[in-house]
């Protein structure tokens, strides 16, 4: 009963909320309401040996050892549209395939069967090394799913590591939404840790085996450079750098920042707090880390929970020049449109997330300029330039994804259990700086734990739960009874982005 009343205030709350919002129109700009699809220094090599830069991190410094970190700059190619790929050799025969990196999940999977949204697929039959272990495996996503069988085959990544790994393998033999049209991948690499993988966590992910087996350090970075290119765009450029051993200096810019990887699963982290321009949001922290909060290159939006979504929106048109959108701009449902020549993010406050720092009673802020979050995404008619809103509402935490990251080299410190964050050498635009990095500032305004899970009831909910427990086995069966002939209706009040090639995944 008091979880009903408290569904019921926040729902009037909500509905008064968007009921006595004013609406005004200080630039002209269009919305298109039509349908819109998401399409589809290489001779430089450097031998170096691992070095530490006096916190542990390796560094690519010595002209001498067995890394080639120069070899793996540029070793990815597509965007946030399409995701961020790279070319692996998988099998005896090698036989080439392109590989979605994943740093949200950890099975590493490839297509092992004809799909007509992909140009080619690993066939097991033509590997001699190819070995089944007779297990089947099946990973479900926000949107689209995949199944296969498990089994193991050597792999080596084109520019990546000298060395030839055996790895497991999800032979993917029937896919739904998964394989998407224009993409040029056609497998995924999940990065993250071995309690994600399927169907269990005694699969060896990809990087485990990378690290076990070649002797390079449990690090990887990753830079990602497909900023400001339009996702209507048909070509794939050089989209990055996946680094695995370590870290690449000539990637970023000035220092790493580092924040402590809170719980081995995801890469979550801990969010302190937002601003929007130079407002800060004043939620309690918690509300950032509800449910978890992660970094995931699988993930194209910045994703936030709900009520921080609403809040970033309401801050957003407060102090901006343009005090209204439609509301299916801020959904994800339509585009805004300015005639060519006119730029929107002139419009738009830059938005700050600050993060713990590895000194707990610090943090430190990754700021993102609006060309990062204004995306552009296709022209109209020759006469408009449209774009989208890179930011999403989320039933399942705080996603840090593409939108974000492109303004950041991130290192992936599993040895020392952290992120790090630098200004990324390709967030630039013109000139401009995308992105920006300020500390350390003192972390006393905020909870010693942000992100111990939901926020806890005061006492007498508690006590009312407690009181309740019987009713609430009443209510549940009615509610069964209810629900059960409406099963086919569209449950799901997640708002999605249309153009997530992975989303945030539900495992």
């Amino acid at each position: 009963m008091a979880h009903c009343a408290s569904v019921s205030m926040w729902a009037f709350v909500f509905s008064l909320y968007f009921g006595v919002s004013v609406c005004y129109f200080a630039i002209p700009l269009r919305i298109y309401t039509g349908r819109y699809n998401i399409s589809s220094d290489a001779g430089l090599t450097r031998r170096v040996a691992m070095t530490s830069d006096g916190t542990g991190l390796s560094l690519a410094s010595d002209p001498t050892g067995p890394v080639d970190f120069l070899d793996m700059v540029h070793n990815l190619q597509g965007d946030y549209g399409r995701g961020y790929y790279i070319e692996m050799s998988i099998g005896t025969p090698g036989q080439k395939v392109n590989i979605l990196v994943d740093t949200g999940s950890s099975n590493f999977a490839v297509a092992a069967a004809p799909h007509p949204f992909i140009t080619h697929y690993f066939d097991t039959a033509l590997s001699s090394t190819y070995q089944t272990s007779g297990r089947t495996v099946a990973v479900r996503y926000t949107q689209g799913n995949w199944e296969g069988e498990l089994g193991t085959d050597l792999c080596a990544v084109t520019k990546g590591p000298n060395g030839t790994v055996t790895i497991n393998i999800a032979a993917i033999l029937s896919s739904e939404g998964f394989f998407l049209p224009g993409v040029n991948w056609q497998g995924i690499l999940g990065l993250a840790y071995p309690m994600l993988a399927r169907p269990d966590s005694s699969v060896e992910p990809f990087f485990n085996s990378f690290v076990k087996q070649l002797g390079i350090p449990d690090i990887f970075s990753l830079q990602m450079c497909g900023a400001g290119i339009s996702a209507s765009s048909t070509v794939d450029p050089p989209g990055g750098s996946l680094i695995m051993g370590g870290a690449e200096p000539t990637l970023y810019r000035g220092s790493v920042w580092y924040t402590p990887i809170v719980e081995e699963w995801y890469f979550q982290v801990e969010v302190l707090k937002l601003e929007v321009g130079d407002q800060n949001l004043d939620l309690d922290c918690r509300e950032y880390n509800m449910d978890k909060a992660i970094v995931d290159s699988g993930t194209t939006l910045l994703r936030l929970p709900v009520n921080v979504f609403n809040a970033v929106v309401e801050a957003i048109t407060r102090s901006s020049l343009i005090q209204d959108f439609s509301s299916g701009f801020w959904d994800g449902s339509k585009l805004a449109c300015w005639m060519k020549g006119e730029t929107p993010w002139r419009f738009f406050p830059k938005l700050s997330i600050y993060l713990r720092a590895t000194n707990t009673s610090q943090s430190f802020r990754i700021t993102i300029l609006p060309k990062l979050y204004i995306q552009p995404i296709t022209d109209v008619d020759g006469t408009l330039d449209c774009f989208r809103f890179g930011l999403s509402s989320s039933a399942n935490g705080l996603v840090i994804g593409a939108t974000v990251m492109e303004g950041f080299y991130v290192v992936f410190d599993r040895a020392q259990r952290r992120l790090g964050f630098a200004l990324s050498s390709c967030a630039v635009s013109d000139g401009e700086a995308l992105s920006e990095i300020a500390g350390p500032f003192s972390a006393a305004d905020v909870a010693a734990n942000c992100s111990g899970g939901p926020l806890k009831e005061p006492l007498m909910w508690v006590i009312s739960y407690a009181l309740m427990g019987v009713c609430a086995l009443v209510l549940i069966i009615l509610l069964l009874l209810l629900v059960l002939p409406c099963r086919h209706r569209n449950r799901s009040g997640e708002i999605t982005d249309e153009s997530s090639l992975v989303r945030h995944r539900i495992k």
